[in-house]
């Protein structure tokens, strides 16, 4: 954020309160969504026991994204978000695109969350307007984000919590199954050998390989929310750097280790597009009470992901309003230093969805609509944190080398994900509904650059260029 001048009074900020456990678990939670328990069915009817390979990829390319934000954070404890970072090394405009974008993907996803709260919720109660939940569910989530940053990281804390017990029960079953020969009613017997035995890793051929990003993706939104805690998190130096580096060891426990029991205790083709595989297993374990049980867990994600988004989006408008790119009010904090106005401001665009779910209409299709367009504007905010890396590489050059975490690969294996973005935006075009979503999302960046015409011209948007390049000359 900008250094007040000398002749202002410093103002309060937000409240460093969340702990080592709660820097963790967010992490982990950022990293497991509805993208895994839901979206994993429809990823491997598309390219078969090959999506094992299809996470390892995009969990590998966005483990150097993270790391390279990281070097950045630490790099200056000025930074309070990867958006003052971008502000900083590419210009205010960078700051203003990347911010209101991260604010967008996760007002996007966030209302992709609220309707599929309101479809886990019916499930139970059937007979109750589809409405009436997406409401509630918008109201507790502003109610847990009120009080203060501590509530929202002790919510998050067992949110995750209870993905994490879901899939490592899942783990535990599924082997139990595959080294106990369990045979299904159809016959099938759980073996590893389920892996290769049903046309090989490829059975749906290349193409089939390459639609299962499409989802996959999808599923690792929110990886980079560690990166908006950096002003509330304790001793970052220390916590930030644990919490990045557990990223492969998730990655290869939640997608990969899971996805491959599944796969080995019923056969890749068995598997549903529309039904969750988690429920599958356990039903074919014979555990009834499977479908009420996981549905709870899909619902908690569901809950997980909304409330990280609206946790987020709050904090990065309240930063944009105290570079005067949002409104001043958006800016203002509560005696317990939470930016009440900002998270009114996320409530608020999250009500769309309870209006998609009182209007009816597919609601599938509006989902896969709608987490297309939030996948390319994190592609959009993961690839500015990688062109920042690259400038912070060569105007301070003594801050890398100083650096206690720095970035593996450099500036040359920013250049690998870029051309791994580059293929993921093209895999998009592959299916009629991403596509779709392809062509609708420069919209929102045409009404970013109308926006940043006006801003621009703002003396404080001056000063705010000022300010951080007169910091860097101190370091």
């Amino acid at each position: 954020m900008i250094s007040p001048r000398a002749d202002e009074p410093p103002q309060p900020g937000l409240s460093r309160q969340l702990s080592n456990r709660h820097i963790q678990l967010i992490a982990v939670g950022g990293a497991i969504g509805t993208g895994l328990f839901m979206g994993s069915g429809k990823t491997i009817s598309l390219a078969g026991p090959s999506v094992i390979f299809v996470y390892m990829i995009i969990g590998t390319m966005l483990f150097f994204v993270m790391r390279a934000m990281g070097e950045l954070l630490l790099s200056n404890t000025d930074y309070k978000s990867f958006a003052d970072f971008t502000s900083d090394l590419l210009g205010p405009w960078a700051g203003f695109f990347t911010g209101w974008t991260y604010w967008f993907c996760w007002i996007v996803t966030g209302i992709a969350d609220v309707i599929a709260i309101a479809g886990y919720v019916s499930y139970w109660w059937g007979s109750l307007p589809l409405w009436i939940p997406a409401l509630a569910s918008v109201a507790l989530l502003i109610g847990l984000n009120l009080p203060s940053v501590k509530a929202f990281g002790e919510t998050e804390f067992w949110f995750a919590l209870i993905k994490i017990i879901a899939i490592i029960s899942l783990i535990v079953v599924g082997l139990a199954m595959v080294f106990t020969h369990f045979t299904a009613p159809s016959g099938a017997q759980a073996s590893f050998a389920n892996m290769w035995n049903a046309g090989g890793f490829f059975p749906t051929g290349i193409m089939g390989f390459v639609a299962g990003f499409q989802i996959a993706t999808f599923a690792f939104v929110g990886i980079e929310l560690v990166g908006t805690t950096a002003a509330e998190a304790k001793d970052p130096e220390k916590n930030l750097p644990k919490a990045i580096n557990s990223i492969p060891m998730r990655v290869m426990l939640f997608y990969v280790v899971a996805l491959t029991v599944i796969i080995s205790v019923t056969s890749w083709h068995s598997i549903s597009a529309d039904r969750s595989p988690f429920v599958a297993m356990f039903s074919l374990a014979g555990l009834g009470i499977a479908a009420s049980v996981i549905n709870f867990v899909v619902l908690t994600s569901a809950a997980s992901s909304a409330n990280s988004g609206i946790y987020s989006t709050s904090r990065m408008v309240y930063g944009l309003a105290r570079d005067s790119a949002a409104p001043a009010s958006l800016g203002r904090l509560t005696r317990r230093r939470v930016p009440a106005n900002a998270l009114y401001l996320s409530g608020v665009f999250l009500l769309a969805g309870v209006v998609m779910v009182a209007v009816g209409g597919s609601i599938i299709d509006a989902f896969t609509i709608v987490t297309t367009i939030s996948s390319l504007c994190f592609i959009f905010v993961w690839s500015i944190i990688l062109l920042s890396y690259i400038v912070y590489r060569k105007r301070r050059p003594h801050l890398h080398d100083a650096s206690t975490f720095k970035m593996p690969g450099g500036v040359a294996m920013c250049y690998v994900v870029f051309v791994f973005f580059g293929f993921l935006i093209w895999a998009f075009t592959q299916k009629d509904d991403t596509l779709h979503a392809l062509l609708v999302t420069p919209v929102w960046f045409i009404i970013l650059g109308a926006a940043w015409a006006v801003v621009r011209r703002r003396p404080a948007q001056m000063m705010r260029a000022t300010a951080f390049r007169d910091g860097a000359e101190r370091r």
